[in-house]
């Protein structure tokens, strides 16, 4: 069965000439979004403001509690 399944899309991805340039966008886009959006929009906020897990944990658990009242 896996290897009836893995032959069907093996074949399929085979002839495809549109659907390789679209697959091609589709993973330059992913790697835009995570890579390069993740380091300039997305900072490590936890790690550059508190030095020990148990303070960041608190900081975590503030902030729900904030966010839920």
């Amino acid at each position: 069965m896996f290897n009836k399944l893995y032959v069907f899309y093996r074949d399929g991805f085979k002839n495809m000439t549109v659907g390789r340039t679209l697959w091609l966008i589709v993973l330059i886009k992913l790697f835009i979004m995570f890579a390069i959006l993740k380091v300039f929009f997305f900072p490590d906020y936890l790690n550059t403001n508190f030095d020990s897990d148990e303070s960041k944990a608190n900081h975590v658990r503030q902030e729900l509690i904030n966010k839920s009242n």
